[in-house]
């Protein structure tokens, strides 16, 4: 916030600092405010424990910033760098990080307890090119109820114990299969490529 002020003709300013919603990653120059920081020099030298005007000095004299690295040391360490430069080059491989980065995303496949056994291939073909392209699978079977009683629960079990068998070659199993409403549901990894 700026306060302005006249004296005379001549407007004064004055700035009333304010404090930051964001927390800033590194403290630099004359935002530094130790009395006494150890440096490390642009090459990887330690310079040792000297006072920061000092620091900004020889920082100023080579025209590169004064960064603070380790605040929580004691005391901090300091070192002279090209800050511009430093936040290019993190932003460049946060970049390239998240470029070779996989997501992995959940595929469903759904059945009922009364299958007949060329859509059940289907199913567990999909499952495979699933599992092969790296994503994770969701296998739901519908029960059947009848006056809130589960018809066919033994197909349903026997139906998910060949599905098991089927793509166990692909995929690890997470947990056990488990009922969520009306569904019975496995949830399938694919194994590590090597």
């Amino acid at each position: 916030m700026c306060l302005r002020f006249f004296v005379g003709f001549e407007p004064i300013y004055f700035f009333r600092r304010c404090c930051a919603i964001a927390n800033i990653a590194h403290q630099i120059n004359e935002e530094i405010r130790d009395k006494e920081i150890r440096v490390i020099d642009s090459d990887g030298t330690q310079l040792g424990i000297i006072s920061s005007k000092e620091a900004l000095k020889i920082a100023a004299e080579k025209e590169l910033d004064l960064v603070k690295i380790a605040p929580t040391a004691n005391p901090p360490v300091c070192k002279i760098m090209d800050y511009g430069k430093y936040c290019f080059e993190q932003s460049k491989r946060e970049k390239e990080a998240r470029k070779n980065q996989k997501v992995v995303e959940i595929k469903e496949v759904r059945m009922t307890s009364k299958i007949d056994d060329g859509d059940f291939n289907t199913k567990v073909n999909q499952a495979i090119k699933f599992l092969k392209g790296g994503d994770k699978v969701k296998v739901s079977i519908r029960l059947q109820f009848r006056k809130g009683v589960p018809l066919h629960s033994e197909l349903s079990d026997k139906l998910l114990d060949q599905f098991k068998e089927a793509v166990a070659e692909y995929g690890t199993f997470d947990k056990p299969g488990k009922v969520e409403g009306r569904n019975i549901t496995l949830m399938i990894s694919p194994k590590a490529s090597k």
